[in-house]
């Protein structure tokens, strides 16, 4: 049996997915399935369980001997949360139990980190994982803090206190199907969709630092199949643990995202802007790039989709769909 924490979310319901496509189960989904858009990620999907959040640790046990692997995609994710003691349980101290948990029963752990413990990228995007390197990032909100937490303390953990196989991912921006819970957190694809899809106006945040133009803000924008190959690759073919970063190698633009999310609907873009709110704009990230040679070393060889074709996929298989749902 796989478990997969967040299992109902946005890359969790999609590495389910993929791994009932391949004949990879049973699966086991751990996740609070508490919004028509999460219980509709999941509906196509034949599972051994589902448990609530709160029964995760007890099912473990109840289930020790029988569990292949673990999938850690679970979390608070929103860059905007502020409730410091709900970030701590859930992304440090649930994560700590499962790590442990992993470790004592040799189960493979794979977990979600995140490119938001790299902060402005002043100290660069390299996935070092050494604890001198770990230490000198700086994290611009809470949610990436509270990754940064966990991150930490894996590295200052003794190789006897390690699971069997285990790698952490620190996911720059994932786009594709299955976001519509995410609302304002989802991607930019599926938020500028229903303007593209009318050929109406979509309105992106302006620059506020004068070396970037309207729209040249720079992400790594990455295809959620891509992240998957690369997780079910970890589980089963990676001989090398560590924090890995999880982008392309390529930053491209907003105006290049949301240009492809016109094009791939009909439509040529229409994009027009408005001020970065005063709320986010001190902590607003103007350029990510994930450096993957580390990724590349330990063996990993397939190609990372293109942005356009990743758009297309996610445009054409699902938002354009009666039913938008993988």
């Amino acid at each position: 049996m796989y478990v997969v924490t967040g299992g109902a979310g946005f890359i969790g319901s999609n590495l389910l997915a993929m791994m009932e496509a391949r004949g990879i189960g049973p699966l086991a989904l751990i996740d609070r399935c508490d919004s028509p858009h999460k219980q509709r990620n999941i509906a196509k999907r034949t599972l051994a369980a589902n448990v609530a959040p709160e029964q995760c640790l007890a099912f473990l046990d109840e289930n020790a001997g029988k569990i292949q692997g673990l999938f850690h995609l679970g979390a608070i994710s929103s860059t905007t949360e502020r409730d410091l003691e709900l970030l701590e349980e859930v992304n440090v101290r649930l994560s700590r139990a499962l790590w442990t948990w992993c470790a004592r029963e040799s189960v493979p752990f794979i977990y979600a980190s995140s490119a938001a413990t790299y902060g402005a990228g002043d100290e660069g995007f390299d996935d070092d994982n050494t604890l001198a390197a770990l230490s000198r990032l700086k994290p611009l909100n809470p949610y990436g803090a509270s990754k940064h937490a966990f991150d930490l303390w894996v590295a200052q953990q003794p190789p006897d206190a390690h699971p069997p196989r285990w790698a952490g991912l620190k996911f720059f921006n994932v786009y594709g199907p299955n976001e519509f819970h995410k609302g304002s957190q989802a991607s930019l694809v599926p938020q500028v969709y229903p303007a593209a899809a009318k050929g109406e106006a979509y309105t992106l945040f302006r620059s506020h630092n004068p070396l970037y133009a309207d729209g040249e803000q720079k992400r790594d924008f990455v295809f959620v199949e891509d992240c998957c190959e690369v997780m079910l690759w970890l589980m089963s073919e990676a001989r090398t643990s560590h924090i890995f970063n999880l982008g392309t190698g390529l930053a491209r633009t907003f105006l290049d995202l949301a240009g492809a999310v016109y094009r791939a609907a009909g439509h040529q873009p229409n994009i027009t802007f408005r001020d970065t709110p005063q709320d986010i704009r001190a902590q607003y990230q103007y350029f990510t790039e994930a450096r993957m040679t580390r990724l590349r070393t330990a063996g990993y060889t397939k190609p990372f989709t293109a942005l356009e074709d990743g758009v297309a996929i996610t445009v054409e298989r699902y938002l354009s769909q009666a039913d938008p749902y993988r």
